[in-house]
């Protein structure tokens, strides 16, 4: 079985809360990242789109590597 590292669990707290805003903001047109940092959110809320695509790259290649891992087992 593959560990997740630090990185591994902070990607996929990012990518969770992320797509929980993306599904508000797609049922009700209500940005929660706006609401809750305010006005200063719009760089705020760019840096925290950045590092969610950059997690959901890393949980790619979490899948791929596991795959891997399992297929090793084998």
């Amino acid at each position: 079985m593959y560990k997740l590292t630090l990185t591994d669990k902070i990607s996929l707290i990012l990518v969770i809360i992320s797509a929980i805003n993306w599904g508000i903001i797609g049922i009700s047109n209500i940005n929660l990242l706006g609401i809750i940092f305010g006005t200063i959110s719009i760089y705020f809320e760019r840096i925290i789109y950045i590092l969610a695509g950059v997690a959901g790259i890393n949980l790619l290649i979490l899948l791929i590597k596991t795959k891997v891992f399992s297929l090793n087992k084998k």
